[in-house]
């Protein structure tokens, strides 16, 4: 952090300290600046569990913090209530002071200007391998042209743990979809996604680019099942509606498995639109009835929600987007 940081925080520390009582001056001399964004988050909350969600802390986390609040100022600062916690006079006297020294913290340190020609950092990424290739394959390419000094850390998805390896700063950025995604992380939506089914092109039974439901349903099929296991999709949710079934025979691990396994059997599979572009010796035919499509979302936390190279990654993934004909939705960020 820089020297004007440090002297403003000085600064503004002594200026709370010249409102307390002579009891607590010295104690809060030791209390960092974490202590006093927690007593900002609680005053605006009057909520343990909720300033816990806004601080990405656990419950008993924020509680310590608050008995360390309380002995420094020698003051319970706040008091449990029908309705929530109510701050004592001591807590209300503070609250202005207080949040007038984050808010200029804040300004004093600036964000440094990003040049991504320059930088040398590692982002890490947790993506599906449809995610690897439709989206990043094609943002790791324009990556290299605009930050070529950045290295990528893409790790396979575990949609459980997301926000746990978030919050201890072991991904970045995940590439989801917005019934997966933690609600309390941040999201945008990327591109609406489609499914087609795909089969050989000099597949026996299939001619031309379409085919009827009995002919579907007739198919020996093969499905990705990221967990393992799984003989059932959006697809068989689809047929269900209609009292009709498929007939899966495979489960694949990965979208690369199956359609390397596609195009060297008779099998079929439905697979999203943006996959089946491009592959050789595969060829789509439309399905003949609807299924469900997917949104595609890119996820942050808000340790990195601020930081001007994140900001810049996220609006190049984004646009890697858009420049890849993908039309994205209108732009929703939470």
């Amino acid at each position: 952090m820089s020297t004007a940081f440090f002297i403003g925080l000085k600064l503004w520390l002594n200026l709370i300290i010249l409102t307390l009582h002579d009891k607590t001056m010295a104690n809060l001399k030791h209390l960092d600046l974490n202590l006093l964004r927690v007593f900002d988050i609680l005053m605006d909350e009057r909520n343990v569990s909720r300033a816990a969600e806004r601080l990405s802390v656990s419950q008993p986390a924020v509680s310590g913090m608050l008995t360390r609040l309380r002995d420094s100022l020698d003051d319970p600062l706040f008091i449990r209530g029908q309705h929530g916690m109510i701050p004592t006079e001591r807590a209300l006297e503070l609250a202005d002071p207080i949040k007038k020294v984050l808010q200029d913290i804040d300004q004093i340190v600036t964000p440094v200007e990003f040049i991504p020609q320059e930088a040398h950092f590692t982002v890490t990424i947790a993506a599906t391998d449809y995610a690897l290739q439709v989206i990043l394959t094609p943002f790791l390419k324009q990556l290299s042209l605009q930050a070529p000094h950045i290295k990528v850390d893409v790790r396979m998805i575990q949609d459980s743990t997301v926000q746990e390896q978030m919050e201890r700063g072991l991904i970045d950025f995940a590439l989801m979809t917005p019934n997966t995604a933690p609600p309390m992380l941040r999201a945008k939506t990327l591109f609406q996604e489609d499914y087609v089914c795909v089969v050989r092109q000099e597949h026996p039974t299939v001619q031309g680019d379409a085919m009827d439901l009995d002919t579907f349903c007739r198919l020996d099929h093969a499905l990705v099942s990221y967990s393992g296991g799984a003989f059932s999709g959006a697809t068989d949710q689809a047929l269900k509606t209609l009292n009709r079934q498929r007939n899966v025979m495979v489960s694949m691990p990965s979208f690369l498995s199956l359609a390397e396994l596609i195009r060297s059997t008779d099998f079929c599979a439905v697979v999203p639109k943006r996959l089946a572009e491009g592959q050789p010796l595969l060829k789509q035919v439309a399905l003949p009835f609807q299924v469900e499509g997917f949104t595609k979302v890119l996820v942050w936390h808000e340790r990195t929600h601020h930081q001007a190279a994140f900001k810049w990654l996220r609006a190049l993934i984004y646009d890697t987007c858009q420049l890849l004909d993908i039309a994205p939705l209108a732009a929703q960020t939470k």
